[in-house]
């Protein structure tokens, strides 16, 4: 069943570049006990979009806020925004694929940072000022 979509959310690993998918996840599932991922869709250093979670299920992105949003988040921002140009562009097309998703209502696309009670600085830059025009 497809759910209604309020936000989409821009996430990142806070973890190197080189960090692999399967390494997040076990993170996920073995130290945090989760049984769903953090995120929908993860990008890694080279612009691959990996499918973590199917949109009509939630994820663990933001307590609180998991049943109404879609998680995105690149690999990398352990200490500033350095997303690769390859990840700039894969964040734009997970984004318009949540939009897709999400229509005809309009989420809004913020920053984990962005939630009430968050003391993180993920996702290491201004989401809802890069992607306002989306």
């Amino acid at each position: 069943m497809k759910r209604k979509i309020d936000f989409i959310v821009i996430h990142c690993t806070a973890t190197p570049h080189n960090t692999t998918v399967a390494s997040i996840q076990n993170h996920w599932k073995n130290t945090l006990k989760w049984k769903s991922p953090g995120y929908h869709f993860l990008i890694d250093q080279f612009g691959a979009i990996h499918g973590l979670q199917p949109l009509d299920l939630p994820s663990n992105g933001v307590r609180g806020f998991n049943s109404n949003s879609i998680h995105i988040s690149y690999i990398g921002g352990q200490h500033e925004d350095d997303r690769t140009p390859a990840q700039k562009l894969s964040m734009i097309k997970a984004i318009r694929e949540a939009q897709a998703y999400s229509s005809p209502c309009k989420p809004i696309i913020q920053g984990h940072r962005d939630f009430p009670n968050v003391a993180k600085a993920c996702p290491q830059f201004h989401a809802k000022i890069e992607f306002a025009q989306l």
